[in-house]
């Protein structure tokens, strides 16, 4: 999750909420990426969950990769929580249950984000082996259960923490048991964001389909391939889902907003206090009538925050957030967005793909959603299996990464990115599929394995 933003500006009227938005948009000349993804870190002894404290805890990875690289670190409450890189943009900080994320640095080319992750992972490993800790590449951990996992010293996740059983089922295990990788990408306009919103939406399915990895709970198959996906469908779901409003007539930066303001609180951070104000809404807060606030208008930094909690499959901040993939295999994260860049920053690309989705309906769209966690590419729309699908976009990926014409050292295009995707595809089956046929082949009915095949 990105650092919590501090702007103090009390906040006059809408139309600032609807600006700030407003502020993201960009000439496509200064499209950038920005790759984010999240491992969980297990003691390479004996495969436990690692905690925050003690001499080879979370604290004191963070603390060598602060020597090692440099960055800020991060604070709260004399526990260091993140690090930032003042100069470049990236960060890395902890989900709540120690999950390691880097948010990378806004970046021009999917070549860029290779160097910039390879870079990451070898400073990791510098760090981590010596305390005897090794990262997992899998949209969530196989075999430990909720009581196990430690929790991360952070204010807000102790809120969330409180929260998250009165408005779902599964919002503790995304939490704490979770990992996910996304891209951010800009646009140009109200209307190009509408359109990318809308493509992107539509299509989130596919990623989740191509990236599925989380078939293992607690050391057993769960029934899904991709859990991880499963468990976004009953975490909180007035936050969280396929953000139907955004097909309708008028949908713009102000649509966004009035949804936002009506998306329920966790918190206000206040110095480095985070003051519980779980369930209200940001609408009563913005009259004045937030019961821990008396009187009190939000903030910019309230409301950058406020949409940081807010979890669609497709986030919109400054940017839009694809939020529909499982955490994979260092070898397969630039996949993910390639895979978006190729069907988002290429204008023929992006027509196609939206002549694939324009006539699928709200409950068409909410369905193959639904479905997709458990079948994958066998979730079907409009009598579509969605691996044609998935299939037809991976080739406008292809051409539209190929039409970038964005060439590393070698002479290479961007596209030879998605080839992981391109031999899933191949193949006809998700990642979860190939891992179910291990487990119950040379696995020999153990997720144990998964710990030296997929740690990064």
């Amino acid at each position: 999750m990105a650092r919590d933003q501090i702007d103090m500006t009390p906040l006059q009227s809408r139309d600032e909420l609807v600006a700030w938005l407003e502020a993201g948009v960009k000439p496509e000349s200064e499209f950038r990426i920005g790759t984010e993804h999240e491992k969980t870190p297990f003691t390479l002894e004996g495969h436990q969950p690692v905690p925050y404290e003690g001499a080879k805890g979370i604290g004191a990875l963070l603390e060598g990769m602060k020597l090692l690289l440099g960055w800020e670190p991060i604070m709260e409450r004399g526990n260091i929580i993140g690090l930032y890189d003042v100069t470049g943009g990236g960060a890395i900080s902890l989900e709540p249950g120690g999950q390691f994320e880097l948010s990378g640095a806004p970046v021009e080319t999917v070549h860029q984000t290779q160097s910039e992750l390879m870079a990451h992972l070898a400073q990791v490993r510098e760090i981590a082996t010596p305390l005897g800790i090794g990262f997992l590449g899998l949209g969530m951990t196989p075999s430990w259960s909720r009581a196990q996992i430690p929790v991360m010293p952070k204010g807000r996740y102790k809120i969330m923490r409180n929260y998250m059983p009165k408005v779902g089922k599964y919002g503790l295990d995304m939490m704490f048991r979770t990992c996910t990788v996304q891209t951010n990408l800009d646009f140009s306009s109200e209307a190009d964001m509408v359109k990318k919103l809308r493509v992107s939406l539509a299509l989130q399915p596919i990623a989740t389909a191509l990236f599925a990895n989380s078939p293992f709970t607690e050391g057993k198959p769960n029934g899904f391939l991709s859990f991880r996906s499963e468990i976004w469908r009953d975490t909180d779901n007035a936050r969280s889902g396929m953000v139907p409003f955004a097909f309708e007539d008028g949908m713009g930066f102000e649509r966004y907003v009035d949804y936002a303001l009506d998306v329920p609180m966790y918190f206000v951070k206040r110095d480095e206090e985070y003051i519980d104000v779980a369930g209200s809404s940001f609408r009563d807060f913005f009259a004045g009538k937030n019961a821990a606030f008396p009187g009190e208008r939000p903030t910019l930094s309230d409301w950058a925050n406020h949409l940081s909690t807010i979890f669609p499959e497709v986030r919109l901040k400054r940017y839009l957030e694809m939020r529909g993939a499982d955490g994979v295999p260092w070898g397969r994260l630039p996949a993910l967005p390639a895979f978006w860049v190729g069907l988002l920053y290429d204008n023929d690309s992006l027509d196609a793909a939206w002549d694939i989705v324009r006539h699928w309906t709200t409950p068409e769209r909410q369905a193959l959603r639904d479905d997709v966690p458990r079948f994958g590419f066998k979730s079907r729309i409009k009598d579509r299996y969605l691996f044609e699908i998935a299939k037809e976009c991976l080739i406008l990926s292809h051409a539209g990464l190929r039409r970038r014409g964005r060439i590393d050292h070698l002479g290479r295009d961007e596209s030879r990115f998605l080839e992981p995707l391109e031999r899933i595809i191949e193949t006809g089956r998700s990642p979860a599929e190939e891992m179910l046929e291990k487990f119950n082949g040379p696995w020999k009915g153990s997720v144990e394995p998964a710990y030296q095949e997929y740690a990064f």
